[in-house]
């Protein structure tokens, strides 16, 4: 299992419209993409620092996960993702070392990439995102 690089930080938001303006006007950072994932009750934003990207997270079902994690925590970073050249090969090895799957085989997130996500009970309480960009291969 090799990860490469951290490719984003998750932050949940309750309002794109409010929070985007604060990482254009405020820090100076350019939202490249904004894209719905319908089957995960989310719409994202995005914005790359050097080789990290911030995902902006706002729910688009009061019953979807963001908005059940801004109900329950607030708002603020939601999750760390990886990179890695192969999730499946990540989750195979994460799992055979007792760490627990939320997602046993990739799916589809946003920006098209393959994605599988960590219970944060097995990541000492960090939700963990493993994910690999396939046009890169």
């Amino acid at each position: 299992m090799e990860l490469t690089h951290i490719d984003h930080l998750g932050i949940a938001v309750k309002s794109l419209e409010t929070a985007i303006p604060y990482y254009e006007e405020k820090l100076g950072l350019k939202c490249y993409a904004i894209e719905e994932v319908a089957d995960q009750k989310v719409k994202t934003a995005f914005f790359k620092i050097g080789q990290t990207k911030l995902e902006l997270l706002e729910s688009t079902d009061p019953e979807g996960n963001i908005a059940k994690y801004i109900e329950k925590k607030g708002e603020g970073i939601h999750h760390i993702a990886f990179a890695t050249n192969s999730v499946q090969t990540c989750l195979d090895e994460l799992s055979a070392k007792g760490v627990r799957l939320i997602d046993e085989h990739p799916r589809k997130g946003a920006e098209g990439m393959n994605i599988a996500f960590l219970h944060p009970k097995s990541t000492c309480s960090v939700l963990t995102e493993i994910c690999e960009d396939p046009n890169k291969k």
